[in-house]
């Protein structure tokens, strides 16, 4: 493949992450977008596919209706970075907090290692206090 249909590959990767995982909530894209020994920056997250799936449960029962907007993404080799919107209404618990019914919409990025098809290490960074202040959790 030509470093354009690389390139191009890992975007649609990207977006295929966001749109699987989060989006539709396939339990399966998780095995098939993240290793087994992913690791982020994300101390909730955890390292690795397992502890990132019981993580992303958590959000699913939280928020059953999570989206994530794809705004742009920008490849380099085999990193992408990925600019979302992420909205949602807490309808279940989170973070022990019962479900508030509160909406959330916040902005975020995510930088991410591409391997085979697959993440390998990430780095997100988003406004988790505008977050946090939206649904009334302890900043």
């Amino acid at each position: 493949m030509s470093n354009a249909e690389d390139r191009e590959e890992i975007r649609q990767i990207a977006r295929d992450f966001f749109e699987q995982i989060w989006n539709q909530g396939d339990p399966n894209a998780i095995d098939k977008f993240i290793s087994p020994n992913t690791i982020g920056n994300d101390p909730q997250f955890g390292t690795g596919r397992e502890s990132f799936r019981k993580k992303w449960r958590e959000w699913q029962v939280a928020f059953p209706n999570i989206h994530f907007r794809v705004d742009e993404v920008i490849v380099e080799g085999n990193q992408v970075v990925t600019k979302w919107h992420l909205t949602g209404t807490q309808s279940g618990p989170l973070e022990g907090l019962p479900a508030s019914n509160k909406e959330v919409s916040v902005d975020g990025v995510s930088i991410d290692q591409i391997e085979n098809g697959q993440v390998v290490s990430g780095f997100d960074a988003w406004d988790s206090l505008n977050f946090r202040k939206q649904l009334g959790l302890p900043l």
